[in-house]
């Protein structure tokens, strides 16, 4: 999934993962453009979804999947 993908689907309600389903993209904040992070929901450690460019993904494109397409 691309990055506007991404975002697109967790603004809808969409359970986005990243690399397992442990993995869930999160959105927090009022910005539609920014707030995205990667939890890891089995510690609750966290990383931004990009780099404090936001467009360098954390994490390849092919990686990202809505739960239920990969699972």
């Amino acid at each position: 999934m691309e990055l506007a993908e991404i975002k697109s689907a967790v603004l809808a309600g969409d359970t986005v993962h990243w690399a397992s389903s442990a993995y869930v993209v999160t959105h927090a904040g009022d910005d539609a453009d920014r707030g995205f992070s990667i939890v890891f929901t089995l510690n609750g450690s966290a990383v931004g979804l990009t780099w404090r460019d936001g467009v360098t993904m954390n994490g390849d494109a092919a990686d990202f999947y809505v739960a239920g397409d990969n699972e």
